[in-house]
């Protein structure tokens, strides 16, 4: 079991979120969402150096483990549609840097459109062989 503290925040409250819908998805064999959001994907790779903790944390939001898998593209982002069904619009953090600058114009253009064209580097996938846990809780 992993010793490490994690620290709430807005980036895992909503990676929390993501891995909720990627299980969503992916038990109904739709594509895995896209991780478009480098602010949201920073806190993942920092869960994602605590091996254990990071299966905790999947596991307590996705009802088993997954990986964070390197799969790049640029396009339409297919799942916020299934993000507002659970949880309401996409807050700012989603249009995020790593480093805390909001994207406005890609803000504006959600809450214009309500759809996001975005460019990714990583999705979620379930690990091999790994057996489902209970499952997760729907927030």
């Amino acid at each position: 079991m992993s010793t490490a503290t994690i620290t709430p925040s807005v980036e895992l409250e909503e990676l929390g979120k993501f891995f909720t819908l990627a299980a969503r998805l992916l038990d109904s064999d739709q594509a895995a969402p896209q991780m478009f959001s480098t602010a949201i994907d920073a806190a993942w790779h920092q869960l994602v150096n605590d091996p254990a903790a990071h299966d905790a944390f999947a596991i307590q939001h996705a009802g088993r483990k997954l990986a964070h898998t390197d799969d790049g593209g640029i396009g339409f982002i297919s799942w916020v549609s299934v993000y507002e069904e659970a949880y309401g619009p996409l807050p700012e953090i989603w249009f995020t840097d790593a480093e805390g600058t909001v994207n406005t114009e890609a803000l504006a253009r959600y809450r214009e459109t309500g759809e996001v064209w975005g460019e990714w580097d990583c999705s979620p996938a379930p690990t091999e062989g790994d057996d489902l846990a209970p499952t997760a809780t729907t927030r």
